[in-house]
């Protein structure tokens, strides 16, 4: 490529990747900086800076002020998790979808879990949904959510007896970030019952908070049926 072809960030970040690839940048070296790479592709310095960066957010690349820009020792690929309205996850799969709500109280007192994920006292008053979603017509996961009113009123109107929680909120709550942790839970009380699951049966378990800036939106814990199991990409 000659200076001329350099004409986008997309096109500079392909080159940055050749030269790592290639080994012309060794892992550990500090690159070229902004300024002279800038130069010698012809371009603003701006549109190094995106090329670069977008780099850095995939791992290749680490960057530190007055330190400069150097190629990752041990790049770190980074898988995606999205939030998924699991009426959608189940058609995807090819199969019905079912729901039911089982419980949904205006004001109830927070467990620790939930309050500690939240960010709030043990107790809290919370709207608190439970839900069972099916496959097939059979138990796929058990929803027990817990939803901060102060922070999405609109949720105190709503039933959520044929729009399950987990829709409406992605629908109508846009979040800015949000915590999840995954394990492995032994099934015991309402999650056991609902998803024909023995007592002490490993169940694979999602814990989710999402946040509007500093304020918590809901938190839940998602019990799926035994055997199941989640796939992603890095």
């Amino acid at each position: 490529m000659n200076a001329g072809t350099f004409r986008s960030w997309q096109s500079i970040q392909q080159e940055v990747l050749r030269r790592i690839h290639a080994r012309e940048w060794e892992p550990g070296e500090v690159i070229p900086n902004e300024a002279d790479l800038a130069r010698e592709f012809g371009c603003a310095r701006a549109t190094v800076n995106r090329a670069l960066q977008a780099l850095a957010e995939s791992g290749l690349l680490e960057r530190r002020r007055k330190a400069g820009t150097r190629v990752a020792l041990h790049p770190v690929s980074k898988a995606t998790v999205n939030v998924p309205v699991i009426r959608l996850e189940i058609e995807e799969r090819g199969r019905s979808y079912g729901y039911e709500r089982i419980t949904r109280l205006e004001s109830a007192p927070a467990p620790l879990w939930a309050a500690a994920a939240m960010g709030l006292a043990a107790g809290t008053p919370l709207l608190h949904v439970a839900a069972l979603h099916t496959a097939d017509g059979a138990p796929f996961v058990h929803e027990d959510r817990w939803i901060n009113t102060d922070t999405v009123p609109g949720a105190a109107q709503q039933d959520f007896r044929d729009v399950s929680a987990n829709e409406w909120l992605l629908t109508n709550a846009p979040y800015t970030h949000g915590d999840i942790c995954f394990a492995a839970m032994a099934a015991d009380g309402e999650p056991a019952l609902r998803l024909d699951a023995s007592d002490g049966a490993p169940l694979f378990v999602i814990e989710r908070t999402t946040w509007d800036g500093a304020r918590a939106i809901t938190a839940v814990r998602l019990s799926y049926a035994p055997g199941h199991s989640i796939r992603t990409t890095i």
